[in-house]
């Protein structure tokens, strides 16, 4: 270097411009002659590395300082499925759950075939009543009875028709309801020497009246009515006497005065039958 600044001095600024030029170039051959060794050496060493083949006189530094994470890779393909694993001891049974909420009626199924007939079932207690009620009577006056003169007074129809329930008895003259229902009286009077006034009674009130003018009269004249009553049992229907004067009932071989009466139907709720 000394040389060449006392070189310098000693040479014109033309030389000396000339000598700096050509140091220039040879300094930049010097360079380019040292980039070409680098560039070989570095593409020696990418094949080495790519091969895993670093020679050993490039590993004698210290470790480097770890680098930072790299960057998540994208999701693996699905592993295979892994093998049945052994049967495990039975739990315990659980708690029973709640009762879930009723569904919707579901739609209605087709009919069943029919089945086999059933057995014969015990038999069953009495009814009440098999047979319709009945209550009837038909009673008249005998020949030479005597007619009552009371007013109030019963008259006893004594000679006795039919009665077969035994609802009226002669000796009172009155009828006694059993069974429930309607029924209908009637009374034929024969008239004869004298007028004739009763009342068909129903527990000690009148119901019907009846009434026969005779005006001497060479022939008996007759009187006829009839009424439908609602009886309940324990009720009673007779035929009394209105007026005292007025009492000319009659009866002989061959005209009657009658007292007759039947059930018509029966409302007796406790049994269907009558319902």
């Amino acid at each position: 270097m000394e040389m060449s600044v006392t070189l310098c001095q000693s040479l014109s600024d033309e030389k000396i411009n000339k000598f700096l030029l050509l140091e220039t170039a040879m300094t930049s051959l010097r360079l380019l002659s040292l980039f070409h060794s680098l560039l070989v050496l570095q593409v020696h060493l990418s094949n080495q590395l790519e091969d895993n083949k670093i020679p050993p006189s490039l590993c004698t530094g210290h470790p480097g300082i770890p680098g930072s994470p790299g960057v998540h890779g994208s999701p693996g393909q699905p592993g295979r499925d892994g093998r049945d694993g052994r049967d495990a001891a039975p739990g315990e049974k659980g708690e029973k759950g709640e009762r879930g909420a009723p569904g919707e009626t579901g739609v209605r199924g087709l009919t069943g075939d029919r089945g086999d007939p059933g057995e014969k079932g015990e038999r069953g207690q009495p009814g009440e009543c098999a047979v319709a009620p009945k209550s009837a009577f038909s009673v008249k006056l005998s020949q030479g009875q005597t007619s009552p003169l009371n007013v109030g007074d019963a008259v006893r129809f004594d000679t006795i028709l039919i009665n077969e329930q035994g609802d009226y008895n002669s000796e009172t003259g009155r009828f006694t309801c059993k069974v429930p229902g309607v029924y209908y009286f009637a009374v034929h009077a024969t008239v004869y020497r004298a007028s004739l006034q009763f009342d068909l009674m129903k527990n000690g009130h009148a119901v019907a009246s009846y009434f026969q003018f005779y005006g001497n009269w060479p022939k008996p004249a007759s009187l006829s009515g009839g009424s439908l009553l609602h009886l309940i049992p324990g009720d009673q229907v007779w035929v009394q006497m209105a007026l005292s004067e007025y009492n000319g009932f009659y009866s002989s071989s061959k005209t009657d005065s009658s007292f007759t009466g039947f059930l018509v139907y029966s409302d007796w709720k406790n049994s269907a039958v009558f319902a």
